[in-house]
């Protein structure tokens, strides 16, 4: 038997497993397991983990640098794949997100917001974005500091080739439980209180990897960023 099909039937398990989990820290929070997406993450895989997650079931798929989503929606064009954005966008590469992704994640800066927004613009169009909250506080991290995110997402929400449909954070790299939920409860509060601005359409809450996921997910995640733990490590 190929390798290839032993590597679907092993992804095939781990998202059984990994949707028991999801089911179970939903259930914890009060809602039901559809109320989690999962976008599997395919940056720095080879083509056959695209198709290992295409016969497991999976349409969503993450990548995080631009080069490496133009070349895998090309191979895979008309495979019914919404790819996700989840990297940091340079500015200068603002374009080819826009064009390539059903949804960005890391909408960090107003200067790429405003990028995005002429795209959207040009294209007649709306762009449908998250912006990247950093409810961590870390130096490391990108986004709008939790703090103040709220001036930053009403300017977001004002352009005119943008569509908001939430948010989305990135916690620190700890086992720390406690520093963990407060990160994923801060970017939730944020959320919150940004339901009352004009122009954010969505509800959206992209919170939690492989290794905090059960935990975002009881902070009120919508939508987690899943790649060791269904495909296992990336090559070198």
């Amino acid at each position: 038997m190929a390798d290839h099909e032993a590597y679907d039937r092993a992804v095939r398990e781990r998202l059984r497993r990994v949707r028991e989990r999801i089911g179970a820290a939903a259930a914890r929070s009060g809602r039901g397991p559809d109320a989690v997406r999962v976008v599997a993450v395919t940056k720095g895989h080879p083509h056959g983990v695209v198709e290992a997650a295409l016969a497991a079931g999976l349409r969503d798929l993450g990548e995080n640098r631009v080069e490496e989503l133009a070349r895998k929606s090309l191979r895979f064009e008309g495979r019914g794949i919404a790819w996700h954005m989840i990297g940091h966008v340079q500015s200068r590469k603002a374009g080819g997100a826009a064009r390539l992704a059903a949804l960005i994640h890391s909408v960090d800066s107003l200067r790429l917001a405003a990028k995005l927004s002429r795209r959207g613009e040009l294209d007649g169009r709306r762009i449908p974005v998250l912006v990247q909250v950093n409810a961590s506080g870390e130096a490391t991290k990108g986004g709008f500091p939790a703090a103040d995110a709220l001036d930053g997402i009403g300017t977001l929400a004002e352009l005119p080739g943008l569509r908001v449909d939430g948010l989305m954070t990135m916690a620190p790299f700890t086992s720390s439980e406690p520093a963990l939920r407060d990160t994923f409860r801060r970017t939730r509060l944020v959320l919150e209180q940004a339901a009352g601005i004009d122009g954010v359409e969505g509800r959206e809450l992209s919170m939690g990897m492989s290794n905090d996921f059960e935990i975002a997910i009881e902070e009120g995640s919508t939508m987690v960023r899943l790649g060791t733990t269904l495909f296992g490590a990336r090559p070198a």
